[in-house]
Order: structure tokens, then sequence, then C-alpha cells
């Protein structure tokens, strides 16, 4: 038993703390003084351009107003807008990216307490979740644990089926949330696109084009000749038959599968190549060949009703985002699709980021392009901004 020194009736107790302890307990402190109202403050205050807008907005006095904001800044050490002549305030860059930050911020805020509130109430008893057979299957056991992690307590009820399926069992209300694959469109479904996966070939090995390092489109003529049925995902095969005409591939007689697993096995028995997400588990004597010249893409999203579902649905999405950003997946986008767009389709077309751009978290990329679409709006403003008076 160690001895400690005493002082009086006080033990004094002393221990050796590390470097990585030590910079945890500065980090946890580093931003203790920023809270939420500063952000709304601050976001008013830009949105409205001006204090004396804001104030009222926000109903308090215009004095505090500028007090907080200017605390803010020097803690943060950024300057988020200039003052100019008349009074007016213009953003800067980083005031531009705050208000797209501070939006998402105050959002989850809500999510949270919403969330909250739905557990406390007991609304949450068990949850449904679906996934197509397309569907890379890690992500839907992922999504499936982080719910348990919130509430151990829920069962979560796993539950197959197609695009078209699922997405009327959400709306109808037997499914809670779903990953699907794109293109697919409904007004009353949010659809949040969560990752690309690059559209390759799958052959034989003793294929003679396995010893290429890539195929061209037009080596597809004749040789495609596995697809996954066309009854499963009919907007995706049409999407999939415009893309192969663009390339000057026309598709002849061919085998239909309702599993990858089933689309394997046909190539397997020598019925034709065919096409699956690149990642896939493959059995031992396929291979995969990228297609040179195309930019075609799986896409994944998660759907689920814009007014009926789980408080704590729209929290998954956010730590699915940052689990795939950190496992170094492709994520393809962080601001919600509340339009409810086909962004893209099962096999999309279009440029796709190359593998430097997309080694960082992807959503962060997609962000940026946001904030720079943003800036330009700013500084393409000629409006007068509210004098700060």
């Amino acid at each position: 038993m160690t001895d400690f020194p005493q002082v009086g009736n006080a033990v004094i107790c002393s221990f050796e703390v590390g470097p990585s302890a030590l910079l945890l307990v500065e980090q946890c402190a580093m931003y203790e003084w920023a809270e939420l109202r500063h952000f709304r403050y601050l976001l008013t205050i830009l949105e409205k351009q001006g204090f004396r807008a804001a104030a009222e907005e926000l109903r308090t006095a215009q004095p505090n107003l500028s007090v907080q904001a200017r605390q803010f800044q020097e803690n943060a050490s950024v300057r988020l807008f200039r003052k100019m002549k008349g009074g007016r305030i213009r953003p800067t860059d980083t005031g531009v990216a705050f208000k797209v930050l501070a939006r998402l911020l105050l959002e989850t805020r809500d999510e949270v307490i919403d969330a909250l509130i739905a557990i406390e109430r007991g609304e949450i008893r068990s949850v449904r979740f679906g996934c197509t057979p397309l569907v890379e299957q890690g992500l839907f056991r992922t999504f499936c644990d982080l719910h348990k992690e919130i509430l151990p307590i829920c069962p979560v009820r796993p539950t197959h089926g197609d695009t078209a399926h699922l997405a009327e069992e959400i709306i109808s209300g037997t499914v809670d949330a779903a990953f699907v694959t794109l293109p697919l469109c409904h007004p009353d479904l949010h659809i949040e696109e969560l990752r690309r996966d690059r559209l390759v070939v799958c052959l034989r090995r003793d294929d003679p084009l396995a010893a290429k390092a890539s195929l061209q489109a037009t080596e597809l003529q004749g040789n495609l000749a596995v697809l996954y049925h066309p009854q499963r995902h009919p907007d995706a095969h049409e999407r999939l038959q415009e893309l192969l005409r663009d390339a000057g591939v026309q598709l002849e007689d061919y085998s239909c599968a309702s599993h990858p697993s089933e689309i394997q096995t046909l190539v397997k028995g020598g019925h034709g190549l065919a096409l699956i997400r690149e990642g896939t588990t493959l059995d031992e004597e396929l291979t995969t060949r990228p297609i040179a010249g195309v930019d075609w893409t799986v896409d994944t999203a998660l759907i689920y009703h814009k007014v009926r579902h789980p408080k704590t649905v729209p929290i998954l999405v956010k730590r699915l985002m940052k689990h795939l950003s950190q496992n170094g997946k492709e994520m393809v986008k962080m601001v919600t699709n509340d339009q409810s767009t086909p962004v893209q389709a099962y096999v999309a077309k279009g440029k796709r980021p190359s593998r430097r751009a997309t080694d960082g978290p992807i959503q962060m990329t997609l962000l940026g392009q946001k904030l720079k679409h943003q800036r330009e709006i700013e500084r393409g403003d000629t409006s007068e901004l509210s004098p700060d008076k």
C-alpha cells in the first residue's frame, strides 16, 4: 500500500498523467465558452445582414448582440463578417461557411431533443429497417448496430426486399427506414444519398478478357449476358440500357438473376459477363475489371418517411456518415435531399472524383462545393445590406 503525504487532515495524492490524457482534457475544455445561443445569434446576424434586424428577430438588445458576436469571434480567432460603408456587413469566407455549419449544428440539436422526447414517451418500442440485395450489407448492419447503441432495449427487425417494395412499405408505415439503390422519387420520402460504388465487370478468371487491366465499353457487346432482373428495379434497368446505348452497346439475349449471389453463379457457369458493385465479395473462380472511359456507379441511399419516422433515424444518419468517413468509405453528400429527387441513378453517369480527391472524408469535399456556391451567391448579391445602427 502506498503512503501519501499528509497535511493536517488532508491527504495529498500525486498521479502521473500522460501527454495523451492531458491533451484530451485540454480539448474537452477548449471550446467550453461556445454555446448554442452564440451560433443562433451569429447565424441570425449573417442571415439578416445586420445587427438591427437580427436584434429585432431575436428580441434582444442590439448592444448585447454586438458583445456576444465580438466575444465569439475573439475566442475562436475568426472573422465572420466585415463592416462596409454605411454600417453594412458582408460575410467573409469563414462567415459563409459558418452559416452552413451553424444551421447543421442547430438542426442536430433539434433532432437530438426530438429523439430524447420520443424515447422518454415510449414512442420507439421497436424499429423495422429494410435493405435491398444490391446494397452493401455491412452498411446495413452498421446502421442497425448504431441504433442499438442509442436504444439497447429497442428490438431491431431487419427486412429485405426490392427498392419499390420497401418504398411502399415505408409510405404505408410498415417499415421505418430502408437502404436502397437509386433511382427513386416520391414526394413523401426523405432520400439521403450515402455513397457511390463503381460498377465493374464480373467475369471468370480464365476468361481471355481477364488478361486485360481494364475493359473497353465496346467489349461488353455480345458478352454482357447476365443482368439483375428488370422487374426487381425497373427504373435502374431502364437507366442501365440508356448508359449502354450511349456507350455504343446494345443488349442482346441475357440471363436474369434476383440476387448478387445468383449473378455470380451464372457468370461462373459461363453464361456471360455481368456488372456488379466494386468491392463485392467474389467467388474464388471470378474476378472483376473496371470499364475504361466511363463512370458508372451503384448509388446507395437511406430512405424514410418525411413526417412519420422514428425520431432516432435522423441522428443515426449523421452517425453513419461519420462512421463511413472515419473508415474511408466514399460518401456523396452531407446535406439532406428534402426535395426527394433522384440524385443519381442505380448506375449513374457523371464524373467521379479522383482517388486523391476522395482520400479524405468525401462529405467535406461536397460541403466545400456547397460553400463555394454560397460564396458566389453572396458576392453576386448587390442588394443593400441592413446597416449596423
